[in-house]
């Protein structure tokens, strides 16, 4: 083969290789599906969870759940089938909807349940019954039973069983709940001990009713105040692109002059330490020899964090001096993202999105689950001797497979939403006239990711389930085991814990700059995450700028909106002068104010992080020239512009020392005692 031919066809391979590199990082439109194995795999496990909510409704524990059941294994409401071993089990219960117990208020607070035996009636009592005269009156007037089965109505005051088989009495009036047919008395003052032992504040009953009165009472303006937090959200992930270099140059000079003082306040104190210390020396050694150890070990104690505070904020000024630059990326990044939500209004409905759906899933999760207690086998309880359902054997471990679906499904619908709005800001990022952007880049990224990307957002999610699920458990058994381990092997476990925190928040930040690299290359989930962390490894100290000033200032927004509502809340409720009347409902409002912030927050922090990724990647391989031009924005470009200004600047500073050092090579003066003849 000719040697010529050879190296131009192996020179034209390396030219084509450069060249799909460089095409790579831009969003494909010839797309191609990735992680398909994974998306399969989660697939699989979706199914799995739809059995076991099947598996739950053919076996009754959801009938038994919704209608109730007697202490006998009975289902309200239905015929029943014999128990073998039970007895008054297999009862006609078609007329007899409602579950009733005969000591409501006998409840086991560890285990949270009721320790009374249950009978299903006909009708709940709808008055106080004080004594059994009136347990029969009722029975016999209205048809409805409230002792065991085997006693009958119009013998209850006579029969010696009234005692154990009979509901306590007085027996308070009651109401069935709307869908659990269980009958649950008026008064909920019977609940204290329960209330005291979930609210420990709560001791006093008045107390209780008095919160829920003020929160009944400002329902109207509790509602007005969260949709204020709503709008003042919206409004701020819109303007804070005009405000954001006030908030960060306000920040930076705050903890500079703030590192400032205290370190001139512990000079200060050592100093008055050491002037105080020689005037009272003398006087002091001649009364006690210890309180001048005492004062000398004080003095050095403040020498030390004087020097301390001082290489603190001499590290910090030098910290500023040097990443000043990137302080104004920061600045430039969050201008941008400011247009993003301009341009793409949708954005903002994004938290609604993902609320939504997460709440969907845990709803019909805790339904789920509560159809996994009353599912299983009968079984006789040998400290009550009532009938219970219990999974046995394999089945048992369901539950776990259930709980394990509730952190990996809701790790991947945030996941959907990271990816959705990558693909967006891409979308976005990469469209050199805003004028030609998609009618609905949102949905057409929403679009993108369930065609092709769904396997990346499982493998994704997957990977901060393994990480999730054992930090989980440590917190558990760090919990079940208070006051009862050694020093030693709490400090082991708190270590584990933070340290599974750690590497999980590492890994939720890599994996939503992997679903950017994934927005935009349609590369595989491990590709993705590679070429993101090159990326950002390249640009480490832009990336711990951004997310060192951007978290802060992202968290004053929130504190804004937060006290913003609290203070309206304030002045709303001010007619209600009863300090616990307008307390519960401004908590309320404020902890909802700030979980909206923080939700639509998050999304704009998220957009600031893939913006940040598309302009390394964008400073990487275009350098402004012909056939490279720059995707960025007006504002980013004025950020390179002046970065390359300044670059010039310094380089000919160098070149002009070089000149100088070299002129003064040049011009030493001979040696004394030399001649020019």
């Amino acid at each position: 083969m000719d040697p010529k031919r050879l190296s131009s066809s192996s020179q034209q391979q390396v030219h084509l290789r450069v060249k799909r590199t460089k095409r790579e990082w831009r969003p494909l439109e010839d797309r191609s599906c990735t992680d398909l194995p994974w998306f399969l795999l989660f697939t699989v496990f979706c199914v799995g969870m739809g059995s076991i909510c099947g598996f739950t409704i053919v076996t009754g524990g959801a009938a038994r759940l919704v209608y109730g059941y007697d202490s006998y294994g009975n289902t309200c409401g239905q015929r029943n089938e014999q128990i073998e071993g039970v007895r008054l089990s297999g009862l006609d219960h078609t007329d007899r909807k409602f579950v009733f117990f005969l000591d409501p208020c006998n409840i086991d607070i560890v285990q949270r349940k009721i320790k009374s035996m249950a009978l299903c009636v006909s009708l709940c009592p709808t008055e106080e019954l004080k004594t059994y005269q009136d347990l029969k009156r009722f029975a016999m007037l209205n048809g409805s039973e409230l002792c065991s089965y085997e006693l009958a109505g119009h013998k209850y005051p006579s029969l010696p069983e009234r005692f154990s088989k009979c509901p306590k009495l007085p027996v308070p009036p009651s109401k069935p709940l709307p869908v659990f047919n269980r009958c649950t008395p008026l008064d909920v003052s019977c609940y204290a001990k329960f209330a005291e032992a979930v609210v420990t504040f709560v001791g006093d009953n008045s107390v209780l009713h008095r919160l829920i009165a003020g929160v009944a009472a400002s329902k109207e303006i509790i509602i007005g105040l969260c949709v204020l937090a709503l709008v003042l959200s919206m409004v701020l992930m819109v303007i804070i692109r005009y405000i954001s270099a006030v908030l960060v140059w306000i920040l930076t000079s705050l903890v500079v002059l703030g590192s400032l003082a205290g370190t001139s306040v512990l000079w200060w104190l050592y100093i008055d330490h050491r002037l105080y210390g020689n005037d009272t020396t003398t006087k002091v050694m001649k009364e006690v020899k210890e309180e001048v150890e005492v004062s000398r070990d004080s003095g050095q104690a403040l020498l030390v964090y004087a020097v301390a505070a001082t290489v603190f904020t001499i590290i910090l000024l030098l910290l500023m001096l040097f990443m000043r630059k990137r302080v104004a990326l920061t600045i430039a990044l969050f201008h941008v993202a400011g247009k993003v939500f301009i341009y793409l209004p949708l954005l903002t409905l994004q938290p609604f999105v993902t609320f939504l759906a997460l709440l969907f899933f845990w709803i019909y999760w805790i339904l789920v689950l509560l159809f996994l207690g009353t599912t299983g086998n009968p079984v006789q309880n040998e400290e009550t001797g009532l009938t219970e359902f219990r999974l046995t054997g394999p089945l048992q471990y369901l539950t776990w497979y259930h709980a394990v679906g509730l952190v990996w499904i809701t790790e991947f619908i945030l996941a959907c939403q990271q990816m959705t709005v990558a693909g967006a800001v891409v979308t976005y990022y990469f469209t050199r006239d805003k004028n030609r952007l998609p009618v609905t880049p949102i949905l057409s990224s929403m679009l993108r990711l369930v065609r092709y990307h769904l396997g990346t957002v499982a493998k994704g999610s997957f990977i901060i389930t393994l990480v999730k699920i054992p930090r989980l458990i440590l917190m558990y058994i760090h919990n079940q085991l208070k006051g009862k381990e050694n020093a030693c092997a709490r400090c082991l476990l708190k270590t584990c814990i933070c340290c599974l925190w750690c590497l999980e928040k590492c890994l939720n930040y890599l994996n939503q700059n992997a679903y950017a690299a994934t927005a935009i290359n349609s590369t595989s989930f491990c590709t993705s995450a590679r070429d993101a962390f090159v990326i950002l490894v390249e640009n480490a100290l832009r990336v711990a700028t951004i997310n060192a000033v951007g978290d802060f200032v992202l968290f004053l927004g929130k504190i804004l909106i937060v006290t913003s509502t609290a203070f309206a809340g304030v002045l709303l409720l001010n007619y209600q002068r009863d300090y616990a009347e307008w307390l519960l409902p401004l908590i309320i409002v404020c902890l909802f104010s700030f979980l909206v912030a923080h939700c639509f927050l998050s999304i704009f922090e998220i957009v600031v992080d893939v913006l940040f990724l598309c302009f390394a990647i964008d400073t990487k391989y275009n350098d402004g020239t012909p056939g490279k031009e720059f995707f960025m924005d007006k504002a980013l470009m004025e950020f390179v512009e002046s970065s390359r200004r300044l670059e010039r600047a310094v380089e000919r500073g160098r070149s002009r020392v070089k000149e100088v050092v070299s002129e003064g090579a040049e011009m030493k003066p001979m040696a004394p005692g030399t001649s020019s003849a």
